[in-house]
């Protein structure tokens, strides 16, 4: 595929950026139909700037701190993704819960990773509730980000188990290590034009359909 062929990513992150890290470096290894063409974070001291900026990726910081009102925020972003062509909108550890007004511009086009098996244990503090539960495994998913929380479509999940002396951290740490797998597999399925939802079901097509669009539409009532 072509670099102009390429599916146009930018990814929100307001931390470490280690998922960020992992979608750069199957980029850089030709394993992504997709290029990253920005990262925008609302932390000016967030590390996945550093890591974009090393990998000479764009970067913009959008302090949210600096607008009085959730949706003034999300209009700046908004404005930054679509000056740049961004046809897919990647959260990676972005800390910041998206309007309506977001979700608009770009429908079906925004996704999100999330450390528990959805729908259980959504929202934060997620590896601690499922110990505390007593749950016996957890694990991540990629999915479409809706107008809930850690509500929408499941594009693939992976499952680690809970060990008998897991802490918080060491759980946590065994996630992230699929996350790293899944969430860079759900954008190469995306950018091979695979995925399509119905009702809230995702599927996974076998092969690239001819003349594949990004994602399928919803399918109407009428």
């Amino acid at each position: 595929m072509s670099a102009k062929q390429k599916l146009r990513l930018a990814i929100l992150a307001s931390g470490s950026g280690s998922n960020l890290q992992s979608i750069i470096d199957q980029c850089q290894q030709g394993l992504l139909d997709a290029e990253i063409c920005l990262v925008i974070s609302n932390n000016p001291e967030a590390g996945a700037l550093k890591r974009a900026a090393l990998a000479g990726i764009e970067t913009i910081c959008i302090n949210h701190r600096e607008f009085d009102k959730r949706e003034k925020f999300d209009q700046a972003v908004v404005a930054t993704l679509e000056k740049v062509g961004a046809e897919l909108v990647v959260l990676a550890g972005f800390m910041r819960i998206i309007s309506t007004l977001f979700l608009q511009a770009f429908p079906q086009r925004i996704i999100n990773i999330h450390p528990s098996l959805l729908p259980s244990f959504p929202g934060l503090h997620v590896q601690l509730k499922a110990i505390e539960y007593g749950a016996k495994f957890s694990g991540c998913t990629v999915h479409f980000v809706d107008t809930g929380v850690d509500t929408g479509p499941i594009i693939v999940q992976a499952v680690v188990p809970i060990l008998h002396d897991d802490s918080e951290e060491t759980l946590a740490a065994r996630i992230l290590e699929q996350e790293h797998i899944i969430y860079p597999q759900a954008i190469q399925w995306i950018a091979a034009g695979r995925v399509k939802i119905i009702d809230r079901q995702v599927k996974i097509l076998e092969s690239e359909p001819p003349a594949a669009t990004l994602i399928n539409p919803l399918p109407s009532n009428g």
